[in-house]
């Protein structure tokens, strides 16, 4: 687990991480899994953050939970594309493109209420961006899942943005980022020797004019970049 993480964080990683081997019946890959909570995990802390006002009425958290059977699978695959087509910046930035790789309603049931249950007041006080690049290490680690070649470990990311000292006004290139850990870790790292975070505006801007990066021949790099992103998703 990812230094300084809180054991509150731990604990649902480990869970949430758990409920893998349930979908492997459904054909789902550790990566489809990753990528299947980015989804999720989005749309539960949009709500636990109070933000839901960015998702349109009838495509949030508790229309999900709310639902059961056929009704939850087609509703979800509906919400997919709606958040794709209509959403505005980062929620259009997670979900362009975003198709499920679920085909049993029961295993989608399991994940909604599974999430559902998780103590989020006390990982939202630890933060919750700690709480996805803990599923993105737990993916590294399996070997099956053959991620760990694009993973970067947090402490390798602190140490080379320290050496580098990131100042304003000088741009902060990723070209090979799946998940915008180091540009995440540059934005601590600005804010922790000036006290302000980078413009949001200028931030924002280059997320979304580089949305495509990733993983090469995959999008995932695309959603969990942007749902790495703190400020606009996580915090």
């Amino acid at each position: 687990m990812i230094d300084g993480t809180g054991s509150a964080t731990r604990d649902i990683v480990q869970k949430l991480w758990s409920l893998c081997n349930i979908l492997r019946d459904d054909g789902i890959t550790y990566q489809d899994y990753v990528t299947e909570l980015t989804f999720l995990l989005f749309l539960k802390m949009m709500q636990e953050t109070k933000r839901e006002d960015a998702l349109p009425k009838g495509y949030r958290w508790g229309d999900l939970t709310q639902r059961e059977g056929e009704d939850l699978l087609t509703h979800y695959r509906a919400l997919l594309l709606r958040l794709g087509t209509e959403g505005k910046g980062t929620v259009r930035d997670i979900f362009t493109d975003a198709q499920t790789s679920l085909r049993r309603p029961t295993n989608l049931k399991t994940l909604v209420s599974e999430i559902d249950k998780l103590d989020w007041f006390s990982a939202r006080r630890e933060g919750l961006g700690d709480l996805y690049e803990g599923l993105l290490q737990k993916n590294a680690g399996e070997k099956k899942s053959g991620a760990g070649q694009y993973f970067t470990p947090r402490p390798l990311i602190d140490c080379l943005v320290r050496l580098l000292k990131p100042k304003p006004g000088e741009i902060v290139q990723d070209p090979a980022a799946g998940t915008g850990g180091f540009l995440v870790a540059s934005d601590r790292f600005y804010q922790g020797c000036h006290g302000r975070p980078i413009q949001l505006v200028a931030r924002a801007a280059t997320l979304s004019a580089h949305a495509g990066f990733g993983r090469p021949g995959t999008r995932a790099g695309c959603p969990s970049a942007a749902a790495n992103e703190p400020d606009a998703a996580w915090h």
